[in-house]
């Protein structure tokens, strides 16, 4: 059997792939079986922050590798301690629970919003409030919270206790408010599956407000625009708010599984000892590789990350065929003329891999890659879009 043959064979038919097959890369390139090389601008979703075989990460997780490759949660490991204290020193937050996903994370900070809510309002204070159009995970419980009822119909009964509100209709927010016993909004400042699209500044300054003066825990789902991607190290820095809890995973460990939940001081200590759990959470080899990735986020290198970011915004914009451009950073969502899907094909047959979010192509390469490289997959880009 060739390789498509067994995966189509022995894989769960989860995934719609491209007929193609990476075999390696370095940096921002990649190389399928056939030898053919193309400028990746996906990252495996947002995750390989620095690209592929970035020599530093390497260096950082085989040297951890070669050390000690996991103890469990049983014991002290020095990486998981570092990384939680670079998390919390490069935030102002105060304590960190790693789990292996971005649902993982969400969940925990769930979680935490449901027990804090009871010792402080009562047991029947446990509802979520997310926005329509949010994407959160795809365990029962965060896909309850992601406002899209395309992922919820085959999976019912999903996990109760969570509510809608309209995004950037604060109005919406405040009538739920009203309604519900909220014990946490949650929300994405660029909602990234939902079709790569900001929330208004203003409409996020008043959801905090809301939160505050109700009590209400405001947890920012930083899965794909943390650790960079928006050109600040967080996504939630762009608009002025400090949340009670942010959950991140993608970016984070550069290329290994890793979910944080990192709480402010407010809820530090509603979870205690056997509230939570994960047997592969911090696990040091994956902590290694994030502390690496965390400590090379700069100043100086987010301002080059949000540089790139106005060039391809620019180019885009003016481009023949391009209805929009949306998103923040390096996170970027392009709406075209044509068939999404036709763009991506042409975009892939001349050497860069472009993904998609509902109709729209969607950008989002290593924050590492170079200018040239950019430059060449964004002139592809536009050729693919025109009409």
């Amino acid at each position: 059997m060739n390789i498509f043959e067994m995966d189509n064979t022995y894989v769960a038919n989860t995934y719609g792939r491209f007929p193609i097959e990476i075999v390696s890369g370095k940096g921002a390139m990649v190389v399928d079986s056939n030898g053919k090389e193309y400028v990746d601008m996906g990252s495996g979703i947002a995750v390989n922050t620095f690209g592929i075989a970035d020599d530093e990460w390497v260096k950082a997780v085989t040297e951890q590798l070669n050390t000690l490759q996991h103890m469990s949660n049983l014991y002290y490991t020095r990486p998981c301690a570092q990384l939680a204290k670079l998390l919390c020193e490069k935030t102002g937050m105060k304590k960190v629970f790693f789990g292996n996903s971005g649902a993982e994370a969400n969940e925990c900070a769930i979680k935490v919003a449901r027990k804090y809510a009871m010792q402080t309002k009562g047991s029947d204070y446990y509802t979520i409030l997310t926005l329509k159009n949010s994407f959160h995970g795809r365990t029962l419980t965060t896909l309850a919270a992601t406002g899209q009822d395309v992922f919820h119909s085959q999976f019912l009964p999903l996990t109760e206790g969570f509510v809608y509100a309209e995004a950037n209709n604060i109005d919406d927010v405040k009538s739920k408010v009203a309604e519900h016993k909220i014990a946490a909004i949650m929300f994405e400042t660029v909602q990234g599956e939902g079709g790569v699209l900001p929330l208004d500044e203003q409409f996020v300054k008043e959801m905090k407000q809301i939160a505050d003066e109700n009590d209400i825990l405001l947890i920012v789902d930083e899965v794909q625009t943390g650790n960079g991607r928006t050109g600040k190290l967080y996504g939630y820095m762009h608009y002025g708010i400090t949340p009670d809890l942010f959950t991140t995973a993608k970016g984070l460990g550069g290329g290994l599984p890793i979910g944080a939940c990192v709480m402010s001081e407010k809820v530090q200590n509603v979870l205690q000892s056997s509230d939570h759990g994960s047997t592969f959470g911090g696990n040091p080899v994956a902590c290694a590789g994030a502390i690496n990735v965390i400590s090379r986020l700069t100043d100086e290198f987010l301002a080059e990350v949000q540089a790139k970011s106005d060039m391809v915004f620019e180019r885009l914009s003016k481009a023949d065929g391009v209805i929009s451009v949306s998103g923040k950073g390096l996170m970027i969502g392009i709406e075209t003329k044509k068939d999404a899907s036709a763009v991506i094909t042409e975009c892939r047959e001349n050497g860069v891999l472009v993904i998609k979010a509902k109709n729209k192509v969607r950008l989002l390469p290593p924050l590492s890659i170079t200018w040239e490289q950019l430059r060449y997959a964004v002139d592809v880009i536009v050729a693919a879009c025109a009409d």
